[in-house]
């Protein structure tokens, strides 16, 4: 069983950044893989960004590629994802999620989620 835990979420200005933090409780954090996800009113779930267990592999949704870095702690049991230039259109609750080897941009192969943090970029 994991637990996970999400925190950071705010109002921002276009253009500012926010770093979101995904604490998670389990003896088991290391063997997973980790997602941040997205959802925006009235629209589907998507992916934002993956790491592999170690962080050694990492994995970005096109429009996320060069402003958003995701970096995890074993030792902490943390997962981050640090948002820089962000935009209006990153408005939307953001999820941390736990899954097996693999899951990377899949939402149905993830097992664990968070309750979600609110982000909020104003223009």
């Amino acid at each position: 069983q994991v637990q996970l835990v999400e925190s950071g979420g705010g109002l921002v200005q276009a253009g500012g950044s926010l770093r979101l933090s995904c604490a998670a409780s389990g003896r088991t954090f290391r063997s997973y893989n980790m997602g941040w996800f997205r959802q925006a009113p009235g629209k589907e779930r998507e992916f934002v960004a993956g790491s592999s267990w170690n962080g050694g592999s990492t994995y970005y949704e096109d429009s996320v590629k060069g402003r958003f870095t995701i970096s995890r702690d074993n030792a902490k049991n943390t997962v981050d994802l640090q948002m820089n230039s962000l935009k209006p259109e990153d408005t939307a609750v953001y999820y941390c999620a736990a899954g097996p080897y693999g899951s990377w941009s899949r939402a149905d192969l993830y097992t664990y989620w968070g309750q979600g943090t609110q982000v909020t970029v104003s223009s």
